[in-house]
């Protein structure tokens, strides 16, 4: 068996507001294993980012955190301080940002801020602090690493800027990275080689990586196996082949006829769409929340709850009563 790097059980985030208390995640289950990367994808607001914050312990005040079991690297978590998260978050388990220029600190250098990583975390001095950030700037792939050390935040561009949050993700060499949609402010040039480099850093230090996006382009090109968000839930999880290939959920297979496929898609044919909005989640739920948007919704399907179910052990799981056999496409 795989050494388990994450294991997060029955994880919800709740947040009171002056409406009502909003299930911003919903009983979500999710784990990942040594040199294996489980990408979450599903459309902005879906709870994504909240998922990967309450894993990291840095949701905003209000929000309420709920989670029956959160170990990492086969220690359990859950009941950890904030003293002993600080501990953890940057040293076992890091997270890389989507936008580094709000990451990082203005107002001091990137060799201040990488040297202050490690002395935080190692029992290391300031020089070899140092060469250890210099070497970790090479590494993913930063040329004249020692002037870019001197440099500001702002001197560097995005690209570089995100190198720069890789390289101190990657410092102290955690068990875990968490990256949040990492690529979405860079050009598509620089977002394939921020790819390859997560990708290939990945399997040299043998991590497990979760990684947050919307784009089903990047999930095909990096992802070990894929878990599909909506309005909270996951409504679908299963390798990539499997989610690509064969998508089972409505939702899952709506996503999949949005994306252009080349030499099937003709130019200027339109791509498909899926009607509707999401639905709100202030207040209690019940039923699929897919339901007003599904064109296989039945009376059943908005009044039962229904778990993520598989047909076989080890197989794809996904939230759905409607046998995927006899389901049509979505319109």
């Amino acid at each position: 068996m795989p050494d388990r790097v994450l294991e997060v059980k029955n994880l919800s985030v709740d947040i009171p507001l002056a409406e009502g208390v909003l299930h911003a995640v919903d009983d979500l289950n999710i784990h990942v294993d040594k040199g294996e990367t489980l990408c979450i994808v599903g459309e902005s607001g879906c709870g994504k980012s909240l998922t990967s914050l309450a894993i990291m312990d840095l949701l905003p005040k209000k929000a309420i955190r709920k989670l029956h079991q959160l170990d990492l690297a086969g220690t359990s978590i859950l009941d950890y301080s904030e003293k002993q998260m600080s501990d953890i978050r940057g040293n076992k388990m890091g997270m890389i940002f989507q936008e580094p220029m709000t990451s990082l600190n203005p107002a001091f250098t990137i060799g201040n801020q990488m040297v202050e990583t490690l002395q935080r975390h190692r029992n290391i001095s300031g020089e070899n602090a140092k060469k250890t950030a210099l070497i970790m700037l090479e590494k993913v792939g930063i040329t004249a690493a020692d002037q870019r050390l001197k440099q500001y935040p702002h001197q560097l561009s995005g690209g570089l800027r995100q190198r720069v949050m890789i390289a101190m993700t990657l410092l102290c060499e955690p068990e875990l990275i968490i990256a949040d949609e990492p690529t979405t402010a860079l050009d598509v040039t620089i977002q394939a080689q921020i790819l390859l480099l997560l990708k290939e850093l990945q399997s040299e230090y043998e991590m497990g990586l979760i990684l947050i996006t919307h784009d089903l382009g990047v999930v095909a090109r990096i992802a070990t196996r894929v878990a599909v968000m909506y309005a909270g839930q996951i409504v679908e999880e299963g390798t990539v082949q499997q989610i690509f290939e064969n998508p089972m959920h409505p939702y899952t297979r709506g996503l999949m006829r949005c994306i252009p496929v080349p030499g099937k898609t003709k130019p200027g044919e339109p791509l498909g769409s899926i009607p509707g909005m999401v639905p709100s989640l202030i207040g209690e739920f019940t039923g699929c929340r897919f339901a007003d948007r599904c064109s296989h919704a039945t009376d059943t399907c908005r009044s039962l709850n229904v778990n993520l179910r598989a047909e076989e052990e080890n197989t794809q799981a996904y939230r759905c009563i409607i046998d995927p056999k006899t389901m049509a496409k979505v319109a």
